[in-house]
């Protein structure tokens, strides 16, 4: 996905927008962290951040989500295109949440590579899991939903158009065309 251009960040930026589009890795979770955070040190107005994900890690998805909380301005997701696996954990952070109508999720958990000995893998996958507990825990306390439903939802990798997003309790409302 090309950058955004330098004179549209900017503007978004004046408006307390934070534009979070692509694989949600360490450096978009890092840069969109350091936009939200300066917005919210500067004002306690609203921040709206517009979401659109195709994938990414559950550390970098973690990063926002902890800067979400600490926020001490209301931060609003607004979801189009695709929101999948740890992208959906920013949404759920969110004070407000809502999509398009033609926005598509897809819960799912992230593969994950381990190299090493045996041990090391082993602990790698400790690791992953306890992580990845944590994350069912935050989406089904978004959610109102049993932790073990979550978990067999992103097990089967299952898909929610925006209507089934508001039933799941995912999102709050869908954005209503002009």
């Amino acid at each position: 996905m090309a950058p955004t251009p330098d004179w549209l960040q900017e503007r978004l930026f004046e408006r307390r927008m934070v534009l979070l589009t692509g694989r949600l890795d360490d450096a978009l979770a890092g840069q969109a962290a350091a936009q939200i955070t300066t917005l919210d040190a500067a004002s306690d107005e609203p921040i709206d951040v517009v979401l659109d994900s195709g994938g990414g890690t559950l550390e970098a998805a973690f990063v926002l989500i902890d800067v979400i909380d600490a926020a001490r301005a209301m931060v609003r997701v607004r979801c189009q295109g695709q929101v999948v696996g740890p992208a959906v954990g920013v949404v759920a952070a969110a004070d407000q949440r809502s999509a398009a109508p033609h926005t598509t999720f897809r819960l799912t958990a992230p593969a994950v590579a381990a190299s090493g000995t045996p041990d090391q893998i082993a602990a790698q996958s400790a690791q992953h899991r306890h992580v990845l507990w944590r994350f069912q825990a935050r989406l089904a306390k978004a959610t109102g939903r049993p932790v073990e439903n979550v978990a067999d939802d992103m097990q089967r990798g299952r898909y929610l158009d925006a209507p089934a997003a508001v039933e799941y309790g995912l999102i709050d409302e869908i954005t209503s065309p002009r």
